[in-house]
């Protein structure tokens, strides 16, 4: 593969992000420079592009070494030292910086080339819900949401004297001794519930203190401010509320029959949740790789017979140590691709044990890598930014364009056909799930003067709404009521996971086309990942040759079509 990390033209080769004090003479250059043309304009924006990207990186690190190792207290001092001492100080400049291009008098004519029309709407967007007094603010809400990482990434359970990580615990879920698998998910389940206290604590005060940024800015509430905040721009809630109803209409009946038909095979009077997880013909759980080299080297083989290019990313990242894949004691829970704005190279942080919800993972996580080698030569950091509805549909669509492949992991026939059922059982189980995360998200923050129990009650009429009506939770109630607790968007990064539940419908058109014309779907599908954020979503998607579209019509047909292809696998 070629590829050349670019070299700095504004700052020196050598600078590194230490402290506020030897950063902020680059923004006053940027502040104080002047403006006499439209190309002088643009080279002004590639000074700025080339200090986001160095400043971007340096907070990457800090957060990729914080998670990789969250016993370290210096790592964690590292990044806190980044959140509470250099970002606070960056907002005002940046506020400045987009008042500055924003009134000049050659705007209109940069506003004119391919991809700057996306990034001034974005700083126009910025200035109009900027307030200094929300710095402090959004500094506390960082702060405090590092801290259920560090939470759930001290959890652990004792198995047969040995401790283990609760994504090292949950693979045992899928064994076939009934016994063992209800034991395993009620130590879980109960290690959850002893932090519920500092859990729910937590995440009322991120309820507070974005509530006030909300009122800062004169939004009605913090949804309403989120919606402005990350820039979408192609829908509004009453779209998310639509997307709700037609995974009610749609979706929900097939996750009924799929219960109903695990509760029928496993031959049990009543299916309980720690029955979800375990194959329905009576065999142990699928184990796609030994361990995380074994599944890299797997992936890579996989990429490699969609394009040699794909499984090039992957090398390139194993050359630049840029992957850590297996679950350990003291790491942070979840998995991740964060880009590295500067060099281009992005890091892939996850907790493989052996699954085959590890290898999916691998491969999501490998499709927002793509994404980002893909978007590497644009021009501007801002151009490779897009938002998450294109991100994710860059790492579901590599899910399951993939598919014809997954004999690499599986060597046998008939486990195959159960990894490939298992999966597409699950893509039917994420859209509820979407539907009953975005949905509390959107009652939390229009009642944020709410109570504990509301909270509870309101949880709990949501997650019933999406839920199959097979699953017995009786005797379980209270882990069901704090079921929420285990999904980190709810505390990181809020109102950040219905674009799981749009990608997850691009992503299946995606692989439609694919299915029909391998060669054109995949050329479509990388051409509209190329383009970064410099169109709208519904272009990006158009330029894949899909819609953007989540109303009851389109979610039906590309359902009808996951159910033709499970009945022919």
């Amino acid at each position: 593969m070629e590829f050349h990390i670019p070299e700095r033209k504004y700052l020196p080769k050598n600078f590194k992000v230490k402290d506020w004090e030897t950063l902020k003479p680059y923004f006053e250059t940027l502040l104080n420079d002047e403006i006499n043309s439209g190309e002088e304009l643009e080279s002004w924006f590639h000074k700025l592009s080339e200090l986001e990207a160095v400043v971007s990186e340096e907070m990457a690190w800090r957060y990729i070494k914080m998670t990789c190792d969250t016993a370290d207290e210096k790592l964690a001092e590292s990044f806190e030292d980044f959140v509470r001492n250099i970002q606070p100080h960056i907002a005002p400049y940046t506020d400045k910086l987009n008042q500055k291009a924003l009134s000049s008098p050659f705007l209109a004519a940069v506003r004119e080339k391919d991809g700057f029309d996306i990034m001034i709407r974005e700083m126009e967007k910025d200035v109009e819900i900027y307030r200094e007094e929300n710095i402090p603010l959004e500094t506390e809400i960082s702060s405090l949401s590092q801290k259920y990482g560090t939470i759930l990434g001290g959890m652990e359970i004792e198995y047969e004297g040995k401790q283990l990580t609760l994504q090292q615990a949950a693979v045992m879920l899928k064994s076939t001794n009934r016994e063992l698998r209800e034991s395993i998910y009620k130590k879980i389940a109960n290690r959850r519930l002893e932090d519920k206290t500092k859990l729910d604590e937590l995440f009322s005060e991120l309820i507070r203190l974005r509530t006030d940024v909300a009122k800062n800015a004169a939004f009605a509430n913090y949804r309403d401010y989120m919606f402005k905040s990350m820039g979408r721009f192609d829908y509004t809630p009453q779209d998310c509320f639509d997307f709700h109803e037609s995974v009610k209409k749609e979706v929900v009946p097939l996750l009924n029959e799929i219960a109903k038909e695990r509760k029928e095979k496993l031959d049990l009077i009543t299916l309980k949740p720690w029955d979800k997880a375990v194959d329905t013909s009576g065999k142990e759980s699928l184990k796609p790789f030994n361990d995380a080299e074994d599944l890299t080297a797997k992936t890579i083989r996989v990429f490699n017979k969609l394009d040699p290019y794909l499984g090039d990313c992957l090398l390139k990242m194993i050359e630049m140590k840029h992957l850590d894949l297996e679950s350990r004691k003291g790491k942070a829970p979840g998995g991740y691709n964060y880009p590295l704005s500067e060099t281009g190279v992005p890091f892939i942080f996850m907790n493989a044990t052996s699954t085959l919800q590890d290898m999916v993972t691998l491969l999501h996580e490998g499709g927002h890598a793509v994404h980002s080698f893909l978007m590497n030569d644009l021009e501007l950091t801002e151009f490779k930014n897009p938002p998450s509805e294109i991100a994710e549909l860059a790492s579901m669509s590599m899910e399951l364009i993939t598919l014809d492949y997954w004999d690499i992991f599986f060597d046998d026939e008939e486990e195959l056909k159960r990894a490939k059922t298992e999966h597409l059982e699950g893509i039917i189980q994420t859209l509820p799930w979407v539907a009953t995360i975005d949905k509390f998200q959107h009652w939390v923050y229009e009642n944020p003067n709410h109570t504990l129990e509301d909270r509870k009650k309101a949880w709990n009429k949501i997650f019933d709404t999406f839920s199959d009506s097979f699953t017995d939770w009786s005797d379980l109630e209270e882990i069901k009521d704090y079921l929420w607790h285990k999904q980190l968007h709810l505390f990181e990064v809020p109102f950040y996971y219905i674009e799981y539940g749009m990608a997850q419908l691009g992503a299946i058109a995606v692989w439609k086309n694919f299915k029909e014309n391998p060669e054109k779907g995949l050329e479509s599908y990388m051409e509209a990942l190329k383009l970064g954020y410099t169109k709208s979503i519904p272009e990006v998607y158009e330029k894949a040759n899909i819609k953007f579209d989540f109303s009851k019509e389109n979610i039906s047909q590309l359902m009808n079509f996951v159910k033709s292809e499970m009945q022919n696998i």
